[in-house]
């Protein structure tokens, strides 16, 4: 077995895999159909517009003056069918300028590839684009300056399915108070997609059985891919 394989297979006992399918619907890409060039290229100059009606120098909240470096946006496939939405970028994000590029983000890239996607054919963005202090959760004046930039993200997009991921996203997106326990293992329709929430990869990092509940919802993600193909 070569390092290479061995590595993914520990990659994906890692996420809660059990086994593997013959079947090759099960293999192939989850977004086979091809992109049409004119409208991913119309979908990637619209979120640029929304990228510079931001700024690169927000001060639309108090963010702008406790410590963030830049803007994180967002990144991937302008007409992904699969979205994730994190809460807010951290330390690694911050310097970086893109999401989920720390522990959590690395674990993510992994759960991704397990239903045969990569980063690049999927959009990761967060409800607010700043670093808050100390990574703390966003407060409800900062989500209510950045969130119609997140809403406008999504109706670019059009994704078929939207993973919240942990329950500060999941609430913002539902508006509910209900805990992410709550809320995982449902289904939800939202603006024109459905809508799965699931837990952060940061708690995946601290409660690794939980990895096993994440693959559940992302074996549902996966199928509803699959059926709309």
């Amino acid at each position: 077995m070569s390092r290479e394989l061995a590595d993914h297979l520990k990659y994906y006992e890692e996420i809660g895999v059990a086994g593997v399918s013959r079947d090759p619907k099960w293999r192939s890409r989850a977004d086979a159909p091809a992109l049409q060039a004119p409208e991913a290229l119309q979908a990637l100059e619209v979120l640029d517009d929304i990228k510079t009606d931001i700024g690169a120098a927000c001060t639309r909240c108090k963010l702008c003056t406790l410590g963030r470096s830049q803007i994180v946006f967002g990144v991937g496939n302008p007409k992904a069918r699969l979205m994730f939405v994190g809460e807010a970028p951290g330390e690694d994000e911050d310097t970086k300028g893109e999401p989920f590029v720390g522990r959590a983000g690395q674990l993510l890239t992994k759960i991704i590839e397990a239903i045969g996607m990569t980063r690049e054919q999927v959009y990761i963005a967060n409800v607010i684009k700043c670093r808050p202090p100390g990574n703390r959760n966003p407060e409800p004046d900062e989500v209510a300056a950045c969130e119609p930039f997140l809403f406008r993200q999504i109706d670019v997009i059009q994704p078929k399915v939207i993973v919240p991921l942990g329950k500060f996203a999941a609430q913002c997106l539902l508006k509910s108070m209900d805990p992410i326990t709550r809320l995982r293992g449902r289904q939800f329709d939202y603006r024109g997609a459905v809508l799965i929430p699931t837990f952060h990869p940061a708690y995946l990092l601290r409660n690794p059985s939980a990895k096993r509940e994440v693959w559940e919802d992302m074996k549902k993600v996966r199928s509803i891919l699959q059926s709309e193909a």
